[in-house]
């Protein structure tokens, strides 16, 4: 089975295995990509909500990478959704992609070219230099500004 993201649906990507995807996805569609949505839903795309707790282990695991500020509420329950249903998540979101490998989900990208790499992230004050492994909108320390950084 594989789990759509938006991209999916934008760029008409197409696959003879079987689907699913979350409501909120349709919601970020407009025009032909959002009839595509509405023509594989008719046409038995399974539409899936995911429990509270699968959500919450995506929120830890992209808490451990780094990459908790850069995934909507959309990317983290497209990603529970893949974890339970053991399923491909197919999305060219990087961020997305990082998280899933540290959950052990597969991944199908469909326009760009796919993470090399899992990345774990740090966070860097812009006033003292100082880095820290969690991301607090300031520094601890100086009270500056925190930018993600790779180690």
């Amino acid at each position: 089975m594989q789990v759509l993201d938006s991209s999916a649906f934008i760029h008409d990507f197409t696959t003879e295995e079987s689907i699913a995807t979350i409501p909120l996805v349709r919601e970020e569609l407009e025009d032909e990509a959002g009839y595509r949505f509405d023509a594989l839903e008719g046409s038995g795309m399974r539409v899936h909500i995911p429990d509270p707790e699968s959500v919450d282990r995506v929120d830890r695991a992209a808490g451990e990478t780094g990459d908790a500020d850069a995934l909507s509420r959309t990317d983290r329950r497209l990603l529970a959704t893949a974890f339970e249903l053991d399923a491909t998540l197919v999305t060219d979101d990087y961020a997305m992609q990082n998280v899933a490998e540290s959950l052990d989900v597969g991944v199908d990208v469909i326009a760009q070219d796919g993470i090399d790499e899992r990345r774990d992230w740090n966070f860097q004050c812009q006033g003292c230099g100082r880095t820290f492994d969690d991301n607090d909108d300031r520094c601890r320390i100086c009270g500056s500004d925190l930018e993600r950084k790779r180690p």
